[in-house]
């Protein structure tokens, strides 16, 4: 296991009590380095939304453990935030969630020279996922051939 992947579990189970304590779900916790910093990063939800009071009483909570605990060597900016409306599917709980819902999938290399498809989830496993796209078609993509999956939203 490398160190960003111990890292973020033992980030992700100082959070988890912490946000059921709020009634709030973690969405994810990441550990990665843009530029020359290093950022851990929290995703919460709510139903209805996160507000930043939501985030800064995480923030605060998840802050003191991990002064407590100290088990990152590296300097890093803690961040804890809403997923926003263009989070990805990555989870389990994400593709549930998202059943019969419009999603926007890209692809890392082009089928039927396209890379960009839109459609309702219909089916998932460990391995694929299913969509129907507009003209009554499904189409079954490999996990491992999506680039991005998230549910798509109109402005």
């Amino acid at each position: 296991m490398s160190k960003k992947e111990v890292y973020e579990q033992k980030a992700e189970s100082i959070l988890l009590p912490i946000v059921a304590s709020h009634r709030f779900e973690l969405v994810d916790v990441e550990y990665v380095k843009e530029g020359s910093n290093w950022y851990l990063r929290a995703y919460i939800d709510k139903e209805g939304g996160i507000t930043v009071d939501d985030c800064e009483v995480v923030s605060r909570a998840f802050s003191d453990k991990l002064d407590e605990e100290d088990f990152i060597e590296e300097a890093y900016i803690m961040e804890v935030s809403s997923p926003g409306l263009g989070r990805p599917l990555k989870k389990e709980k994400d593709y549930a969630r998202s059943m019969g819902k419009e999603l926007e999938i890209r692809t890392y290399r082009a089928i039927q020279k396209e890379k960009e498809f839109y459609g309702i989830l219909k089916a998932y496993d460990d391995n694929s996922v299913t969509i129907s796209r507009d003209d009554g078609t499904e189409m079954v993509f490999q996990k491992a051939d999506i680039a991005l999956i998230r549910l798509a939203f109109d402005f």
